[in-house]
């Protein structure tokens, strides 16, 4: 069955960095559109960043543009985010998504048909 595991999450200072990952299994990974998808406490769901499933074209959403990055490695099956410059306003869960197809769909979510545990991020003095 799919599986998607997030790890990296944790406690940083603003103007931190911190890289998560997540390891996927149980489907094609090559084949598949990811994404990150972040939910702050109290608030909704909000799309961070897509990945084309060839990463040829990376998306990114404004709050986080300049500062995040996204990137897969197809032969290892990892998802990566590294976040530079950290806000208090990114503290959130944040999860790795698989689409349903090779090209990112930005904040579709129906779009979307596998979601991992998430991984908690915390930014704070």
């Amino acid at each position: 069955q799919v599986q998607l595991v997030e790890s990296g999450g944790g406690l940083v200072q603003p103007g931190g960095s911190l890289r998560l990952s997540c390891t996927a299994s149980g489907f094609t990974f090559s084949n598949y559109a990811m994404s990150w998808v972040r939910q702050a406490p109290g608030k909704g769901l909000e799309w961070v960043s897509g990945i084309n499933s060839g990463s040829d074209s990376t998306f990114y959403a404004d709050s986080v543009k300049g500062r995040f990055t996204i990137s897969r490695d197809n032969a290892k099956n990892t998802l990566s985010l590294q976040m530079n410059s950290l806000k208090p306003e990114d503290t959130a869960v944040y999860y790795c998504v698989k689409e349903r197809k090779a090209v990112a769909a930005g904040n579709r979510y129906a779009d979307y048909d596998y979601w991992g545990q998430g991984t908690q991020v915390t930014v704070s003095s």
